[in-house]
């Protein structure tokens, strides 16, 4: 393992890195790699991939409300993660932490709309959250069809092709359209990393 974190740390950015890692399910991996984040963007990331496969909350404590002066992938990473913060709240605090979220959001799709990361997470908020909130899964396909362009114009963006179409996938099967299952056959005959093919085999 040592071997392929130094490649990693020598050739790959940090986000790419992450990614990879998130992808092969190697928590331990990854945990290593974002043991000392160099950037508040960088630990925002971290979490972000980490939460998802270990659901420590530890990962969601002490986030910040806000951030100065931020790029819009910090603002939306923060948003992602309050958004994670609002599924474990109790009734009480997740209108107070859901409005946290969509404000971190918002700034973020102001600042850079075509970003990545924000189409990314503004894509699943929109896919998750019920209509009454706010969630459109037609938006969201709209989002996660950018993001597979993107993806795929911009290698090292932190955001793999195959991720992005994932989500796509999901999505398109979440709103019943017959694409869908041609879309998973292509993407299990093109031999996903391990999370990837689980969520094609078992989705939520």
């Amino acid at each position: 393992m040592t071997t392929l974190l130094l490649a990693f740390t020598l050739f790959a950015p940090f986000a790419d890195t992450t990614q990879t890692l998130y992808a092969a399910k190697d928590i331990a991996a990854l945990q290593h790699v974002c043991a000392a984040p160099a950037t508040v963007e960088a630990d925002l990331l971290c979490r972000y991939r980490l939460y998802p496969l270990t659901q420590h909350a530890r990962y969601l404590d002490a986030l910040p409300t806000d951030l100065e002066n931020a790029s819009a992938r910090s603002l939306a990473l923060l948003a992602g993660l309050w958004g994670y913060r609002t599924s474990r709240a109790s009734f009480h605090l997740v209108p107070r932490y859901g409005m946290r979220a969509e404000r971190l959001m918002n700034l973020a799709r102001a600042r850079a709309p075509r970003d990545p990361f924000v189409l990314l997470i503004d894509g699943q908020s929109l896919l998750f959250k019920p209509s009454i909130a706010g969630g459109d899964r037609r938006a969201a396909l709209a989002r996660f069809k950018q993001l597979s362009t993107i993806a795929a114009q911009q290698p090292g963006c932190g955001i793999s092709p195959m991720e992005a179409d994932l989500w796509t996938w999901y999505t398109l099967d979440r709103l019943g359209e017959p694409e869908a299952a041609t879309m998973k056959a292509r993407l299990l005959a093109s031999s996903p990393p391990r999370l990837y093919r689980e969520f094609l085999l078992s989705p939520p």
